[in-house]
């Protein structure tokens, strides 16, 4: 049984844990880890710094004491979504991306937008069967090689 919860203020280094387990397994093609360090230590912060900060809602997944999935939403954004890759497939990823989502609503945007890699195929075609469609935006990634973001929407 997985039970999904608001994250706790000292729990931003284990969400980071789990981007970090998601992101290595999906994004290897991209950031080729051989050529490219996960950038672990701006990754922590971040984390460290969303569990405090009190405009972020930050959900942990836990099953058997073992983290397995995190999200972070503000208004009107999903910052993040990731499941470790043990747990892809299972529906983890569905019901994370709704419980988030509920706190965008709760937060009070009629809107949610996100960023994706442009080659994180699996990841656009999760977010693109739950509705969300490019918005038209882009950005360079700011780590190396710097591969590009697309931005999506999904309205309420």
């Amino acid at each position: 049984m997985t039970e999904i919860r608001e994250a706790r203020a000292d729990e931003g280094p284990i969400l980071a844990g789990v981007q970090e387990r998601a992101s290595v397994a999906a994004l290897a093609h991209i950031f080729p880890p051989e050529r490219y360090p996960y950038p672990r230590e701006v990754v922590r912060a971040r984390w460290v710094d969303a569990v405090a900060e009190p405009r972020m809602r930050t959900l942990i997944a836990v099953s058997s004491e073992e983290p397995v999935g995190a999200a972070c939403v503000s208004e009107g954004w999903l910052d993040g979504l990731y499941v470790v890759p043990e747990r892809w497939g299972t529906g983890l990823a569905a019901e994370l991306h709704g419980r988030a989502l509920d706190f965008v609503r709760d937060l009070g945007s009629p809107f949610c937008k996100l960023w994706v890699l442009e080659d994180n195929i699996r990841a656009r075609r999760f977010y693109e069967r739950r509705d969300w469609r490019e918005n038209g935006q882009t950005r360079v990634v700011e780590f190396p090689p710097n591969p590009l973001d697309i931005g999506y929407t999904l309205d309420f």
